[in-house]
């Protein structure tokens, strides 16, 4: 697959799933609940204990899906993380020298991003996805649709308070892709091992990205 191919294939999804927790069992057994609701991309955050064994571990067990590496803040987590075999990175802000590693080894880089100077800064470095994060901090949706009119050919990663309040209004407002943790894959739902609870999360914000892409809903979150 092409970092193109693989960029587009998580762009029809519309969801990153973000992993974050604490331990491998734990990050493992979140991972596959999200493969098996039909979501076959994840984010491991690099916080996560043994998070390169997990992205390793998964990308052995299910060779058709997306696994990333998230909260990627220096270069020696890049390092890892592609020898890890990470699908993509994520960052949570804008790195110039993790930029420049992504380009040298050709993995797709998701910067984070909050202010319009960061977003130009990722453009000349060719990002064609931007993290914005964090987004709910900064009016929510209706920040993303500020963005949207001077950025028209940039692609939006809303990350960081996505809710299934506001899920809808942040792909009509002109996100391209949510980045959900908590509210997708809930601490108690994790330690549970309660798939079925993961899975409902799963198919309600799923929904939520086509009705937001179908003009469905309403504009109540985006003022």
């Amino acid at each position: 697959m092409t970092k193109k191919e693989m960029l587009a294939g998580i762009e029809e999804i519309g969801i990153i799933p973000a992993v974050r927790v604490g331990s491998p069992e734990e990050a493992i057994f979140a991972s596959e609940s999200i493969f098996g609701a039909g979501i076959r991309v994840v984010e491991i955050t690099m916080t996560t204990p043994h998070a390169a064994d997990v992205i390793s571990c998964l990308l052995r067990k299910h060779p058709n899906s997306v696994v990333g590496a998230g909260t990627v803040l220096d270069m020696a987590t890049a390092e890892i993380s592609l020898d890890a075999g990470a699908s993509f990175l994520t960052s949570t802000g804008l790195d110039p020298d993790i930029t420049e590693f992504a380009q040298r080894y050709e993995i797709p880089l998701l910067p984070g991003v909050l202010t319009p100077t960061e977003i130009m800064a990722a453009k000349r470095a060719h990002a064609r996805f931007v993290k914005v994060f964090p987004c709910a901090s900064m009016g929510g949706p209706a920040y993303i649709r500020a963005l949207r009119g001077p950025f028209p050919d940039v692609g939006f990663v809303a990350s960081g308070g996505v809710t299934q309040q506001t899920a809808t209004q942040y792909i009509r407002a002109g996100a391209n892709i949510l980045g959900i943790g908590k509210e997708l894959l809930p601490p108690d739902a994790i330690r549970a091992r309660n798939t079925d609870w993961i899975h409902e999360l799963a198919r309600r914000f799923i929904s939520m990205v086509q009705k937001g892409r179908n003009g469905n809903g309403n504009d109540d979150a985006v003022s």
